[in-house]
């Protein structure tokens, strides 16, 4: 925790959320995060985001939500009548009969599918108790958002969110392609799409699921960093990203193909803003690039 200027007397500043509290409790009331433990800090930069502790509590207007369990963790929400959250309908664990259920549809479309089928988006009112889970191992992040801010997070990591969080899409403008002619496939390594959300005029909280072990790293204004495609969280939208492309020299003397087919697939992070990673991620193929969204090249 760190106290600074315009943080009120008496108050701490969270250094997971970055929202400021009184210095009570075991965790940050805001994001959930723990308050006993020392912050870790990789050789590299990275700061270790701690996992919410079990049957931690976070509050959001007159509502709460408590994280239960460690190894597939659950967002157990006690609503009050004023407020309300919306979720994909396969996270939804448990309800009270008294909280009230109805699809919604929210601006800039949703039309998702995750192993072949559709996802449908429900709206949850209460009062009243629900409970929801992303239904595989990792840690759920508690991002509040205040008036104004935006934030972009991969596809398929969303978990729920409050009433006064907008959300959209847009397209990730990363791709590759592989092969050619009639064997030509478009790979997107970020996933075609990346969600956006943004608090509106009164302080939001967004849960997302991430698969493995967190990690948050403060870019300054012009500092890059190249990470895994697969393995990016979430960004702010003051971060700039595109491919990168590196082909290690001296290939060709243990394989009869091109270089080209040796290759490393980054995605270029570039400040300022804050960026986060999952220690899980899908790699890119192995085949091939023929075409890509204007990546940068080295050749080593």
């Amino acid at each position: 925790m760190s106290t600074g200027p315009g943080v009120p007397e008496g108050y701490t500043v969270c250094r997971y959320c970055r929202m400021a509290h009184p210095p009570a409790g075991s965790s940050c009331p805001s994001c959930g995060a723990a308050l006993d433990v020392r912050q870790v800090v990789t050789r590299s930069g990275w700061i270790e985001q701690p996992p919410i502790k079990d049957m931690a509590r976070i509050q959001f207007g007159q509502s709460r939500v408590q994280i239960e369990g460690k190894y597939v963790p659950v967002a157990d929400f006690t609503l009050s009548g004023q407020e309300w959250i919306y979720f994909s309908h396969h996270a939804l664990l448990w309800t009270d009969p008294a909280v009230h259920l109805s699809n919604t549809s929210l601006a800039g479309g949703w039309n998702r599918m995750l192993a072949g089928l559709p996802l449908i988006m429900v709206e949850a009112r209460g009062p009243g108790r629900i409970a929801l889970s992303g239904d595989r191992p990792g840690e759920l992040i508690a991002m509040p958002l205040t008036p104004g801010r935006h934030v972009w997070t991969r596809e398929h990591r969303f978990l729920t969110a409050t009433g006064n969080v907008t959300y959209t899409w847009q397209p990730t403008n990363i791709w590759y392609t592989t092969g050619s002619g009639d064997d030509r496939e478009t790979h997107y390594p970020l996933g075609q799409y990346g969600d956006l959300f943004t608090a509106q005029h009164a302080p939001g909280l967004l849960l997302l699921h991430s698969p493995g072990n967190t990690f948050l790293r403060d870019l300054a204004p012009g500092e890059t960093i190249l990470v895994q495609p697969g393995a990016l969280l979430y960004r702010d939208m003051s971060v700039q990203m595109h491919l990168h492309l590196e082909y290690p020299r001296g290939t060709q003397r243990f394989s009869w193909r091109s270089s080209f087919s040796q290759r490393n697939i980054w995605l270029r992070l570039i400040g300022p803003g804050r960026v986060a990673v999952s220690s899980v991620f899908h790699h890119t193929s192995s085949l091939a690039v023929t075409r890509n969204s204007a990546a940068t090249v080295q050749r080593w």
